[in-house]
């Protein structure tokens, strides 16, 4: 794209938006599958109790794979292996009455359940969890954190899944 084309493009998305300011969320999410069906929280949102897959923030000084590894331990009291690369998805929670205009990307990934810790406390806002087929998830679409948590499922059982060696993380970053 010549520059003049790139630099009207910015001037445009700078009036609605200072770009200097923005940069989404990376977020990681794991989806788990169990006898045909699937881990997920029920969590308490700013929208009422909601279903998502395990899923969070990347912290500072962790890698994606340690990262959605945690997440998944810390709201489900499941330890999981990633094994593969589901999808990475860039959305948009956009909840006007609240305040709240925040961009995501989310990196989805196919764990394995290697392990549960019962008794485990789990993190503030999570309910608890559930096991549900793809047919259940999808009858309950009413209460699904967003859009990605069928997406993600339909991409798993699509087949998609990418080689983890496909994310490269530089030793330097992580350190906190």
């Amino acid at each position: 794209m010549p520059f003049s084309a790139w630099a009207r493009g910015a001037a445009r998305q700078s009036a609605d938006l200072d770009m200097s300011l923005w940069k989404p969320n990376t977020t990681v999410a794991a989806v788990v599958e169990r006898d045909g069906r699937f881990l997920l929280v029920e969590e308490q949102t700013v929208d009422g109790l909601r279903l998502n897959q395990p899923a969070g923030h990347l912290d500072a000084g962790e890698s994606l794979l340690q990262a959605v590894a945690r997440e998944t331990l810390e709201e489900t009291a499941c330890r999981v292996e990633p094994e593969s690369l589901v999808g990475i998805y860039m959305t948009r929670f956009l909840r006007p009455t609240h305040g709240i205009d925040v961009s995501y990307l989310r990196f989805t990934f196919a764990c394995r359940l290697v392990g549960e810790e019962p008794g485990r406390a789990l993190d503030d806002g999570i309910i608890g969890i559930v096991w549900m087929s793809a047919d259940d998830l999808r009858a309950a679409s009413g209460r699904h954190r967003s859009p990605l948590v069928m997406r993600s499922v339909d991409d798993y059982l699509a087949g998609r899944r990418f080689p983890l060696d496909l994310i490269h993380t530089d030793p330097s970053s992580l350190t906190a």
